[in-house]
């Protein structure tokens, strides 16, 4: 975790030297990566957690007249929880893994002063999978349960250091509920 800010602080500061960057248009294309914060998924009685991470692609494709675009994309994102217990000689484990596999659709608004800047709100259709394993003695339920569709709304926005590098920030529920990362123009 420490090593993927440090690299996105010095992907933003060597950006930072170089020229404007234009707003979001049609035929635009960006790639972000995401760490998430906070979860809806899990347990709170976890012992362990993995960060929950992303990955988004989107291309504009309606210019929908005024100032605003359209984009069409994808997700993928992971994120999964252990807990293991010790108790009177009976050890066991429990892990839940969870992948959302989407399709995003925004609203990119582009009536802002700044050509930097890129704020949007969509909304996404996504499968979400669970996947079980549970480890001890005794029978346990391993394999896939508990998938299902799944419909959610978000906003953001991504500023652009460079034409091709943004940092950005969304909020909404994919597989967490704040997503921070680097997005790319390409």
């Amino acid at each position: 975790m420490k090593k993927m800010l440090l690299l996105t602080l010095v992907v933003i500061a060597a950006a930072r030297l170089t020229t404007r960057a234009q707003s979001f248009q049609k035929g635009t294309n960006v790639v972000a990566v995401g760490v998430g914060l906070g979860s809806s998924l899990g347990s709170f009685t976890s012992s362990s957690s993995m960060p929950a991470f992303s990955v988004q692609y989107e291309r504009g494709v309606w210019d929908i007249g005024g100032p605003g675009v359209i984009s069409l994309g994808g997700y993928v994102g992971i994120k999964s929880f252990k807990y293991s217990a010790h108790s009177g000689g009976y050890d066991f484990s429990e892990k839940w893994s969870y992948t959302i596999i989407g399709l995003r659709s925004a609203y990119h608004y582009n009536g802002l002063a700044s050509d930097n800047l890129d704020v949007y709100g969509g909304a996404m259709l996504s499968y979400n999978i669970l996947k079980y394993h549970y480890t001890g003695e005794g029978t346990g339920d391993n394999g896939s349960y508990g998938s299902t569709a799944g419909l959610t709304l978000y906003v953001g926005g991504r500023y652009f250091f460079a034409p091709a590098v943004a940092a950005f920030a969304e909020l909404g529920y994919g597989v967490s509920y704040l997503t921070l990362g680097v997005a790319f123009k390409l």
